[in-house]
């Protein structure tokens, strides 16, 4: 997978009408930064990765783009460390690059994320807008897929059109914003 970012390295450079090779982009500069607008993929609302030719079909390439997921002051992007370079590729996404994949339940409730941290549930920090349940995580939130809602559904309680979840013996009130 080392060559995965491969044809943005031409991307970049297509205003020059040169593509770097690989020898001369290490001596040209340790970082190779592509900008949201010139990724050639991008990240639905539901999680799923896409290209001009479609949505991303193979596993193990849909894994690493997500392990893949990092921030930093400028937004997030895809980084991928080469041997004498990295590479950060910021990506268009529709609503947020974080999601909830999955619940583990134990003595904690614990979300598996698509860029595979764990985070511990965190009831008070959960709320719903337009008809999808995410979770605050700092300035950011996570939105939880249908395989994660479908794990979480015990926990989840509804009176008219509120919702609740319970955890610990405690039942928390999700707002709707």
């Amino acid at each position: 997978m080392d060559d995965l970012f491969r044809p943005l390295h031409f991307v970049e450079n297509r205003e020059k009408g040169k593509p770097f090779t690989k020898k001369a982009l290490m001596k040209k500069r340790k970082e190779v930064v592509i900008a949201k607008d010139k990724a050639l993929f991008r990240l639905d609302g539901r999680g799923r990765w896409h290209s001009e030719a479609g949505e991303f079909l193979h596993r193990k390439i849909i894994e690493h783009f997500h392990a893949s997921i990092r921030k930093d002051e400028d937004g997030f992007h895809l980084m991928q460390k080469h041997r004498d370079f990295r590479e950060k590729v910021y990506f268009p996404y529709e609503d947020t690059p974080l999601f909830a994949f999955d619940v583990l339940k134990g003595e904690k409730i614990e979300l598996i994320l698509n860029t595979r941290r764990k985070m511990k549930l965190s009831p008070k920090k959960m709320f719903i807008q337009d008809d999808e349940l995410y979770m605050r995580a700092g300035e950011d939130r996570v939105k939880f897929t249908d395989r994660a809602l479908i794990k979480l559904s015990p926990f989840l309680e509804f009176e008219g059109d509120q919702a609740y979840i319970k955890v610990r013996g405690r039942r928390y009130k999700i707002p709707e914003h």
